[in-house]
């Protein structure tokens, strides 16, 4: 009887392959597209010569898209490791957990708080908006009451208190609402830009765009060669 069990690993990393062999597909055919367009009366260009097959086998083009694939995988396999250690969620944690979760991540937030202080409450909704948009960022709670030892250590008078860790060392806080506004309806954006001047954020970025204009400017050069050899 046949074995029907598959490698979920191997089908994923097929079906991704696939995935990029269709967009380069695609790609390909809205670049046709777009030449038709710009050279419409212009009967000096042969567009039928553009040959979508001559564009997918293009060693530049083959390379650059090889070259996302590995990307996307390690990027794929970090986000994983991460995820491990508990980012993407904004989690509380115990005094005992406290110093492995500081040191294990490169980037930490940790909100000091009390359970009955409204101030703390407004603090946790704006870090959960927060948390999901800065994956390489670690974002943990502790309630003071329950962590002395930490308070003493850090010298936490005041609270909320939000403690910000690079390589497991305390490099900055955000005490109270004073650097955010001074009032209680700041907006989120003052506290994620207070995070990125500390540098326990890192701001989002597109991704890709500059391979996006690589891949432009190799299509397009191989249609002016093209056209050149023609005209010859």
């Amino acid at each position: 009887m046949a074995n029907h069990n598959m490698d979920p690993d191997k089908f994923r990393g097929t079906m991704s392959d696939m995935a990029f062999g269709t967009a380069l597909q695609a790609a390909a055919r809205d670049y046709k597209k777009e030449l038709l367009a710009q050279g419409k009366g212009d009967n000096s260009l042969k567009f039928d010569e553009v040959d979508m097959d001559d564009l997918e086998d293009d060693p530049e083009l083959e390379k650059l898209h090889a070259d996302r694939i590995a990307a996307l995988k390690r990027e794929s396999e970090k986000r994983a490791s991460l995820q491990q250690k508990g980012h993407g969620e904004y989690k509380e944690i115990e005094e005992a957990e406290f110093l492995a979760e500081v040191t294990g991540s490169e980037r930490v937030v940790c909100h000091f708080y009390h359970h009955e202080f409204e101030r703390c409450k407004i603090v946790d909704k704006h870090l959960r908006l927060v948390v999901g948009k800065y994956f390489d960022t670690k974002f943990i709670k502790v309630d003071a009451e329950k962590c002395p030892f930490f308070v003493t250590k850090l010298g936490i008078k005041v609270l909320p208190c939000v403690i910000l860790f690079k390589n497991g060392v305390a490099i900055d806080r955000i005490v109270g609402f004073e650097e955010l506004g001074g009032v209680d309806d700041f907006a989120t954006v003052r506290l994620e830009r207070r995070l990125e001047r500390a540098g326990v954020v890192v701001p989002k970025v597109v991704k890709y765009d500059s391979d996006d204009e690589q891949e432009t400017k190799i299509r397009t050069s191989k249609h002016a060669q093209n056209n050149d050899s023609d005209s010859d």
